[in-house]
């Protein structure tokens, strides 16, 4: 048994030593967009054009922020805004009307907000991506020729909070590394328990599936986006005909970042400005929020699912287990090996709770943290196999 367990506890700390030298440096979280980089080669008038589309469905609490958010930025060109309300039964539309005519009225500007009625979601489409469509389409028709078409356009999410420069250092970053795409993980609300507990794990693990340096490397094909924030050539967005190829994508970010990155450069960063309002006050809430796309992510196959359980075992619980017992046996291989793989675990995580201003303990509750996100994904598969699909704003997608 000391054998077998030696032989673990050896196996998960070199695969910690192998993702801290090996994988992509995931783990430094320091992919973020220069506080500088506000300008770039370009004479005064010349800042290309941009539409924010912004899909929004029952968002009446949140929506006041966000468009005061995109209403108040800095950027010195052409600026548009188009909110889709996606058939919402709440105020959403009628208060990010509102919203725009006081900020109208208090910095004496012309109202740069649109808000169109969404249309019913056809068969086959995502809801967000349907309303992202429907905004792709409106640019396109109401444009007399290709000139009229914007630059850019952002699509971002209708909880989502801005700095006020935050779409002048998007297009900077673009510009200056002549991106396609360029997309930030914007902050999630840690102010709960569970958020607190949950949330930077929750980015810790997209960095280990998605190592950013790798998504920000042209010869390399990982791929990726954040869909909260994401910044795209309007041109790369003809190139792959607007929405219609990941219609049916629930991790419709990752899809997009994909999409684009077969024809073109992208960029994945991380922010501590632009936030996410959305809340997660409770366990519950966080666990349906992973457990809605988690199988999906395995692409629902139960090999993936075993495997990524076998994983998280190796990885993440077998370090602390062997430092227990090997303590508790004396076997003091054991326990340092464990002691050594638990330490590598926290340097790994220490970056991206110092991104949330976590305390220090917190690196060293992973591997508990682990577990909950394991169990989420199990029962992300168990509502699969039972015929539940996933659901989201009222709407469920079937298997």
């Amino acid at each position: 048994m000391e054998n077998v367990l030696l032989g673990l506890t050896t196996v998960a700390t070199l695969i910690w030593v192998g993702m801290l030298l090996l994988w992509g440096q995931f783990w430094r979280a320091d992919q973020r967009l220069d506080p500088e980089l506000l300008e770039w080669d370009a004479s005064p008038g010349q800042w290309p054009s941009v539409a924010v589309v912004i899909p929004a469905r029952n968002e009446a609490d949140l929506i006041e922020t966000a468009v005061r958010s995109h209403l108040t930025q800095t950027y010195p060109g052409p600026l548009s805004i188009l909110l889709i309300n996606d058939n919402s039964t709440d105020q959403t539309a009628q208060i990010a009307t509102q919203t725009a005519t006081q900020i109208e009225k208090e910095l004496n500007k012309t109202n740069q907000l649109t808000v169109l009625p969404g249309k019913a979601l056809p068969s086959g489409w995502s809801g967000k991506l349907w309303a992202l469509q429907q905004g792709f389409d409106y640019l396109k028709q109401n444009a007399s020729t290709s000139a009229d078409l914007p630059d850019y356009v952002l699509f971002t999410d209708a909880d989502i909070e801005h700095s006020a420069h935050n779409l002048q250092q998007l297009v900077a970053k673009a510009k200056t590394d002549s991106l396609d795409l360029v997309s930030i993980m914007v902050q999630l609300r840690t102010q709960s328990f569970w958020e607190k507990l949950l949330i930077p794990a929750f980015i810790f693990f997209f960095q280990l599936l998605y190592p950013f340096p790798w998504v920000n490397d042209f010869s390399k094909k990982t791929a990726a986006a954040a869909g909260g924030c994401v910044l795209l050539r309007f041109d790369a967005l003809l190139r792959i005909d607007g929405l219609q190829k990941i219609r049916q994508a629930l991790i419709d970010d990752c899809a997009l970042g994909a999409a684009v990155k077969a024809g073109g450069p992208i960029w994945l960063g991380l922010s501590d400005e632009v936030k996410s309002l959305r809340p997660y006050p409770s366990l519950r809430s966080l666990w349906q929020m992973v457990a809605r796309s988690a199988y999906t992510q395995l692409n629902y196959s139960p090999f993936l699912l075993v495997g990524t359980v076998v994983g998280m075992a190796l990885v993440y619980w077998v370090p602390p287990l062997g430092l227990a017992i090997g303590i508790a046996t004396g076997e003091s291989a054991i326990a340092l090996l464990g002691l050594l793989g638990w330490l590598l675990m926290a340097i790994a995580y220490w970056p991206t709770l110092r991104l949330y201003k976590s305390p220090v303990w917190m690196a060293f509750a992973l591997p508990v943290i682990a577990l909950l996100y394991t169990l989420m994904t199990v029962d992300s598969a168990r509502q699969y196999w039972i015929g539940n699909g996933s659901e989201w704003k009222g709407r469920t997608y079937a298997r």
